[in-house]
């Protein structure tokens, strides 16, 4: 039988599997192909066909079944599904990474370990794997092995992380190829404003880690220099297991926002030199709080 905290996802997992495998309108669904793909019994994948059946997605025909009822393309998951689906795959993905990092996972493992050990169906964990694979932590191998890639695992390279991102920021700021995106400024402005009024004690941690990355990243664009910018992206893909594990002191984020905001204000007024100071001090303030938490 299934777990109860997934049993409202399967509607969602059905859409997605239809809508996945560009199944076309009057497609046979047969329910033990369902039950096999999410690892649960028959009856919660016949509640929810009869669910989508009184929606108008799918039509029961006697002694043959279900059939899809509808275009594909005019699918919509159901909202408390996507909430639910949603919740349930970040819980999973923390736990991946925390388990990575403790070592309790291996360098490669298999999709039929990680639905062992997370009791997830598969379409779940494609799709917090798909998630995993877009931040650079892990890669798929032939078959259905999943390998993780280098990441900082320790204090010292976590610190020497910082100071490499410190060096490398201020310096990306000074090139004389550095150029201001009041676009990006904009964007960023706003972002970091939401987040130190309100957000900071809301977001999560994905989120917060996404909006301080995505700040920085832009401004090392600026300097128009493919290499400071790939370097920094790369850097920042290393740390990301490390910064998750380590505990949100989210009463220090409003300050950390209004440095943020500090960097823009002094670029817009043309005081390059001195944001690049600034934001040297900045990164390595931030070393000095978070890596004794490692």
């Amino acid at each position: 039988m299934a777990r109860r905290s997934l049993a409202p996802q399967i509607t969602g997992n059905i859409l997605e599997y239809v809508r996945a495998n560009d199944l076309r309108e009057g497609a046979h669904l047969p329910l033990q192909m369902f039950a096999d793909a999410f690892r649960v019994s028959r009856a919660p994948i016949m509640s929810a066909l009869r669910q989508l059946e009184e929606q108008g997605v799918v039509k029961a025909e006697a002694n043959r079944g279900y059939f899809l009822a509808v275009d594909p393309t005019r699918l919509e998951t159901p909202k408390h599904a996507a909430v639910d689906a949603d919740e349930g795959d970040e819980a999973i993905y923390f736990r991946i990474g925390e388990d990575r990092l403790s070592g309790k996972l291996d360098e490669r493992v298999t999709e039929n370990e990680l639905m062992r050990i997370y009791d997830v169906p598969r379409t779940q964990l494609h799709r917090v794997l798909r998630r995993i694979t877009e931040e650079g932590w892990i890669e798929r191998l032939p078959g259905n092995g999943w390998a993780f890639t280098q990441a900082l695992t320790s204090k010292k390279s976590y610190e020497d992380g910082y100071a490499f991102r410190a060096v490398i920021e201020q310096q990306a700021m000074l090139l004389p190829t550095f150029q201001p995106d009041m676009d990006g400024f904009k964007r960023a402005r706003d972002v970091q404003t939401r987040l130190r009024d309100g957000g900071y004690e809301t977001w999560s941690r994905a989120d917060i880690f996404k909006a301080n990355n995505d700040f920085h990243e832009m401004l090392v664009g600026c300097s128009r220099n493919e290499f400071f910018l790939d370097s920094i992206r790369r850097i920042n893909r290393l740390r990301r297991l490390i910064e998750y594990h380590i505990t949100i002191d989210r009463s220090r984020l409003p300050r950390q926002t209004s440095e943020h905001l500090h960097i823009l204000d002094l670029l817009e007024d043309g005081r390059r030199s001195e944001a690049a100071a600034f934001l040297f001090t900045h990164i390595m303030g931030a070393s000095r709080i978070k890596t004794p938490q490692i």
